[in-house]
């Protein structure tokens, strides 16, 4: 993405450590394993930017990454299944509601969730939420590589059923780059960035 020049700005591991709540920022949510690191990785067009690992729960804090000045993609924790300890969980979940409760400049927040799962409790949860604060949302349904055409449409059409009307539907792969442009362009549009 020609607009973006993405680098790594903090980690953030209690609300203290978040940066100052100026400009505009984009959080990127979802289940452990959903893919989200590699959506990030994909949307900004730069590989390893954000961490990806096959072991769930390894994204353990809050990440900030700069985009353009003043304009951030915020890595939050995975939740649901992680192999941490629960006392962990807890702390992630309260740095999540620290997160969430407190920041003006959150314009915008994508959840990714394997197409092949469909929606849990957690991602109903999260998309409440963000329809609670009236922040604007979309839903990347992540690995849809990984089902055939038939499928993945079926897949599509459940999970539309299941959401509100106002959140956004992305058939989304890292793998195949289906739904890379789209998603790329909302979180310009998100953040203002032209």
């Amino acid at each position: 993405m020609q607009a973006f020049k993405p680098v790594f700005l903090r980690s953030a591991a209690r609300p203290g450590d978040f940066p100052a709540d100026i400009g505009r920022e984009v959080a990127v949510a979802g289940r452990s394993n959903s893919g989200k690191s590699s959506a990030i990785n994909a949307i900004v067009g730069v590989r390893k930017l954000a961490r990806v690992s096959k072991t769930p729960g390894r994204t353990r804090m809050i990440n900030f990454f700069e985009l353009a000045r003043q304009r951030r993609i915020v890595d939050l924790p995975g939740y649901g299944f992680a192999r941490v300890p629960l006392a962990m969980r807890e702390q992630w979940r309260r740095l999540i509601d620290a997160y969430f409760g407190g920041r003006d400049s959150l314009s915008g927040l994508i959840v990714t969730v394997d197409i092949r799962r469909g929606l849990a409790e957690l991602d109903r949860t999260m998309l409440a939420l963000a329809h609670g604060l009236d922040v604007p949302t979309a839903l990347l349904l992540t690995k849809i590589d990984k089902l055939s055409r038939g499928a993945a449409a079926s897949k599509l059409r459940q999970i539309d059923g299941e959401t509100r009307e106002n959140t956004v539907l992305v058939p989304f792969s890292a793998v195949s780059r289906a739904g890379v442009d789209e998603a790329r362009s909302r979180l310009a549009r998100w953040l203002d960035v032209a």
